[in-house]
């Protein structure tokens, strides 16, 4: 079963040169920042890069921090700042607010917001794997990893390197704690719609599919909950996805329940656990057309019209029709005013995310090499400020919308 996410745009960022004449005093500090430069180009290619694949991305983000770090962390397990920390300017777009960019003169910065697009690549290949028609087993395993990687790398900038930076961070800007918390909550939502489809294929127990379908409309609902208090010109398209899919799962936990509820014989409270379901859906179906007709960053597409959305649709009038049949024949309960209350907590599958750290640092970090630059030869006018309106181009990022479902099962 194919799956559709919704996805922001990568940051961008300007060209990073690391050409200190003068400062990198001999062969190994210049070679130091030619290996910077090149690895910093090569995996800003790869965010674009169709054929690349985890295995890939980690080579190259492993080779890049490794040597980024050698302007972070001092070579003598001292508590003292690099001295290399302030030297580069970078700067970087936020996925939300257009190409003006954010600058700020600090390696830590760069290694969180780096970090902060590894997490989003991993997010995007998850998506470009989901939707494809014929999605083996082993691909949807891959989909669940790369979502936990995800949530993982955005949980560990969060509470290990963006409460470093010197700048703080302006509201609304990527690397808050508001954004950041969302779109941990929103990987480890997806993930565990994977988990709810391969239940649903192997045929699990209905209590268990209900209650990971109630937990995934929960963290779906936490998510735009913590974006409420955004401008809604940045965030309301993403905000009509996390209330679709809070809508959408919140209508398969209670169809599942009502199955729960039948089985134990209480075909009264399952109709009325149905006509919920019925409600959810009525409303995820308008928010699909609300979704597809907003403005604003992120990817376009008529969610309403995709398998994984219809199959719902017509599970729950199947097992309304069902409930309401056997009711007429056997149980002749009375169906209660109030729907049922959803207590129902998951002890399978629950997502966590995948634990992350950054790499140690690269071994041509020695201190003869540190020792090499000389700050003192830095031309005094080296850090001119960027223009308020200066813009930085967007990534030319590969089309992911989702592609035509054929109703394909993970197999």
């Amino acid at each position: 079963m194919t799956h559709w996410f919704h996805r922001n745009p990568l940051k961008a960022t300007a060209p990073v040169s690391f050409n200190y004449y003068g400062v990198a005093t001999t062969p190994a500090a210049a070679k130091v920042c030619n290996d910077l430069r090149s690895s910093r180009t090569r995996l800003l290619e790869l965010f674009t890069d169709v054929s690349c694949n985890p295995e890939i991305m980690k080579n190259a983000t492993d080779l890049y921090f490794s040597l980024l770090q050698g302007f972070i962390l001092s070579l003598d397990d001292s508590s003292q700042e690099c001295k290399l920390r302030y030297i580069q300017n970078f700067k970087w777009t936020d996925t939300l607010q257009g190409q003006v960019p954010n600058a700020q003169q600090d390696a830590v910065f760069e290694l969180v917001s780096m970090g902060f697009n590894v997490a989003l690549w991993y997010t995007k290949y998850a998506s470009r794997l989901a939707g494809k028609e014929d999605i083996t087993e082993d691909e949807a395993k891959d989909v669940h990893r790369s979502l936990k990687i995800a949530a993982g790398i955005f949980k560990h900038l969060k509470e290990s390197h963006i409460p470093r930076l010197i700048t703080p961070v302006e509201k609304g800007r990527d690397l808050e704690a508001r954004l950041i918390d969302s779109y941990i909550l929103q990987c480890q939502a997806e993930a565990q719609e994977v988990t709810i489809a391969r239940a649903i294929e192997l045929k699990h127990n209905p209590g268990l599919i209900a209650a990971l379908a109630y937990e995934t409309a929960n963290f779906y609902q936490k998510a735009d909950q913590t974006l409420s208090s955004l401008d809604p010109t940045y965030a309301g398209k993403w905000r009509k996805y996390l209330n679709l899919k809070t809508c959408f799962y919140m209508a398969y936990a209670y169809c599942y329940h009502g199955q729960t509820l039948l089985a134990s014989d209480k075909c009264g409270e399952a109709i009325r656990s149905l006509q919920e379901s019925e409600k959810f859906f009525a409303k995820a179906e308008a928010l699909c057309k609300e979704y597809g007709e907003s403005k604003g960053p992120g990817t376009t597409a008529k969610p309403s019209g995709h398998l994984f959305f219809r199959k719902l649709g017509s599970l729950i009038k199947s097992t309304l029709e069902k409930c309401q049949r056997e009711n007429g024949f056997i149980y002749f309960q009375k169906v209660p005013a109030e729907a049922p209350q959803l207590e129902l907590k998951a002890n399978y599958g629950l997502v966590e995310p995948v634990p992350f750290e950054f790499p140690a640092l690269n071994a041509h970090w020695t201190p003869e090499t540190l020792a090499a630059f000389d700050l003192t030869k830095r031309p005094k006018d080296d850090t001119p400020k960027p223009k308020p309106d200066e813009e930085v181009k967007p990534l030319k990022e590969p089309d992911i919308k989702p592609q035509k479902d054929t109703g394909c099962q993970i197999s």
